[in-house]
């Protein structure tokens, strides 16, 4: 991992727990493990597509549900994305990615400026890859704007699952990666407050 913008957390309940090692400025690189082994490649993705190098650990109580695991995950990672960017200071901030999978097509727009808010529109409820319901990603993408405190808009059509899955994390990626670039013309904080 780089010297630059990177994190360190841990987290432990009664339910998960979880580590995560984070570096924005890497090269795609991963190791996930977190018992659930579709999240697990929608996870691989986002490194990969986002230059994002990432550690991430969980050990959950996936017997009882996935949900904990994919919620806690979503904490987990926000908090490490919120503490790797600092004051944010030099970003773009903003970011956005239309991507197209097959039949799928999602649109992402995200806006690292604070404040926490999710809008997700998908012609998919509850679909099943393997075992896995693919409505959990609701929630972990709602975990992560409030712990990550970023804005995020995903707009998907597309009704094939795997495909419908892996549209929203690439186009998720490549969004975040545009987002936390460094801005060569920005001195400061990206907000007329002065302050994210």
């Amino acid at each position: 991992m780089s010297e630059g913008r990177r994190a360190h957390i841990e987290r432990r309940t009664l339910e998960t727990e979880i580590t995560v090692d984070i570096d924005l400025d890497g090269t795609g690189r991963s190791e996930i493990s977190t018992g659930i082994p579709f999240f697990d490649h929608m996870l691989t993705l986002f490194a990969r597509h986002s230059f994002t190098d990432l550690r991430l650990s969980c050990r959950g109580d996936t017997e009882v549900d996935y949900h904990h695991s994919v919620e806690d995950t979503g904490l987990s990672l926000g908090k490490a994305i919120d503490s790797a960017l600092g004051s944010r200071k030099g970003i773009r901030r903003y970011g956005f990615f239309i991507l197209p999978m097959d039949e799928s097509l999602c649109m992402t727009a995200i806006d690292l400026g604070g404040r926490p808010f999710f809008s997700c529109k998908s012609g998919l409820q509850s679909s099943f890859v393997r075992d896995f319901d693919i409505s959990l990603f609701v929630e972990f993408f709602r975990a992560l704007s409030v712990e990550g405190r970023m804005n995020i808009h995903i707009q998907q059509s597309g009704a094939e699952a795997h495909h419908a899955a892996e549209s929203v994390f690439k186009s998720f990626a490549r969004s975040f990666r545009a987002a936390t670039e460094i801005d060569t013309r920005e001195t400061g904080i990206p907000s007329s407050k002065g302050i994210i």
